[in-house]
């Protein structure tokens, strides 16, 4: 699906030294010199233990590093319904913060962090998508769309752009094509979209998710995302994207194929190549997928891993593909079931301690996942973050970047933390079950005490 305050009060907890004239009277009555050392610090007439900071006040610099600071209350928020959540201090690979973190469990579209790691593993930033059109001497006047796995291909006209900036153009092809058929008229417009293996459709995913526009079907040939309006990031699609693209084509090349006939096929091994466009870098789709949650470019990327890691670009050959393609991190991915590119599924399962490690990688910018930390979404400034962390919550505005996730049964959120005491962190929050839009809110209320806590964060 796609993806779009409550806070805390602080307060301050204060250590008062020992005064002098208590320092002199431990010298008369304990025998100490005043040469031999700091003076220790006073905890109170009684002498009872200070209370441990909360993360629903504010923590302040403490004359100890013991990790007091808790978010117990916030985790033990309602509307988080199962909490399953982790805190890694990235520098020491030491677990701040645990609960349920080394299970397992749907991800919604944080998984889209790991379709971007195996394209940028296997294809590299600079990969380009590839849309040709071939024509056959012993079929005249017969000319064939070949789609590569570029769903930005765009029917807008030129100067224009649709939700993917400068995404190549159908009506760049039909001037090429014109040119190349020297006045030939087009009679059949054949379609081959057959790159992709298998069905089109995920048989866990919901309609509706098609229907109210959060996903196109999977197919190696389309244009706009098969988006009913390319401009808007959420629009209704269509069950015939591939015929849609063609009738497109058509109508780009305009009086030359007129009368032409649209049909679904495959390519001849006789039929040469007279014009292509290319995508922008694969490093650009991962910006818009990550930014704005686009299912529909992690669908795409996570076939397109699968070919070039020599299986079919199917969905049943994605679990294996990935995690194949996965092997560069180094992590364990034994334990991870991966269903689709885009997180839609219920079946995707992958822990949020998995998710931490990984993303320790991605703040370290290993390999080429700079391209992922500069996607993430940043709370109360970009993307699927920007109208979060608002309110009260609003002093971690700018430090905590972060993909987000929605599926009807669970929130997500996982990223990196600039904490407030200067300590990087890196983290995963999935709130699954029976939740409400509201589970967004105790997710943010959970990150920002996080960001609040930085190192000194209690796992209580």
């Amino acid at each position: 699906m796609s993806e779009e305050t409550k806070g805390f009060a602080y307060f301050k907890e204060v250590a008062i030294g020992a005064g002098v004239g208590v320092a002199v009277l431990a010298l008369i009555i304990g025998g100490f010199s005043i040469s031999g050392g700091g003076l220790p610090t006073s905890t109170g007439a009684n002498n009872s233990q200070q209370p441990s900071e909360s993360a629903s006040a504010t923590p302040s610099p403490s004359s100890t590093s013991a990790r007091t600071c808790s978010v117990a209350e916030l985790a033990a928020d309602p509307r988080l319904a199962s909490l399953s959540a982790v805190v890694l201090n990235p520098a020491t690979d030491e677990i701040l913060f645990d609960r349920n973190a080394g299970t397992p469990a749907a991800t919604a579209s944080v998984l889209k962090t790991l379709t971007a790691a195996a394209a940028l593993a296997t294809l590299g930033p600079n990969y380009r998508v590839d849309t040709r059109v071939y024509s056959d001497p012993s079929a005249p006047g017969t000319v064939y769309l070949v789609g590569g796995g570029d769903v930005t291909l765009s029917r807008t006209a030129p100067g224009t752009q649709s939700v993917y900036k400068d995404a190549p153009k159908l009506s760049t092809l039909a001037v090429d094509v014109n040119k190349k058929m020297a006045g030939i008229p087009i009679t059949r417009i054949v379609l081959d979209s057959t790159l992709f293996s298998g069905p089109s459709w995920e048989s866990s995913w919901e309609r509706s998710e098609q229907t109210q526009g959060y996903m196109s079907e999977v197919t190696a040939l389309q244009v706009d995302g098969d988006r009913k309006t390319p401009g808007n990031e959420t629009s209704a699609r269509s069950t015939k994207p591939v015929i849609n693209a063609g009738n497109y084509f058509k109508k780009a090349l305009g009086a030359s194929a007129a009368s032409a006939t649209v049909s679904e096929g495959k390519l001849p091994t006789s039929a040469t190549e007279i014009a292509k466009v290319s995508s922008q870098p694969i490093s650009k789709w991962i910006t818009h997928m990550l930014q704005v949650s686009d299912n529909t470019q992690a669908e795409a990327l996570a076939r397109l891993v699968s070919l070039d890691q020599g299986f079919d670009g199917s969905f049943a050959s994605l679990n294996v593909a990935i995690k194949q393609a996965l092997t560069a991190t180094g992590l364990d991915s034994s334990g991870i079931v991966i269903r689709d590119g885009s997180g839609l599924s219920n079946f995707n399962a992958v822990s949020p301690t998995y998710l931490a490690k990984f993303m320790k990688l991605v703040l370290n910018g290993s390999g080429d996942f700079k391209v992922i930390k500069d996607g993430l979404p940043v709370a109360a400034e970009s993307g699927s973050l920007a109208s979060r962390f608002k309110g009260d919550n609003l002093d971690a505005a700018g430090k905590i970047l972060a993909k987000t996730g929605w599926i009807k049964k669970g929130y997500t959120l996982a990223g990196i933390i600039n904490a407030k005491d200067g300590t990087a962190l890196t983290f995963a929050i999935y709130a699954l079950g029976d939740v409400k839009p509201e589970a967004k809110d105790a997710i943010d209320n959970l990150a920002t005490g996080f960001y609040r806590c930085g190192n000194k964060l209690s796992n209580d």
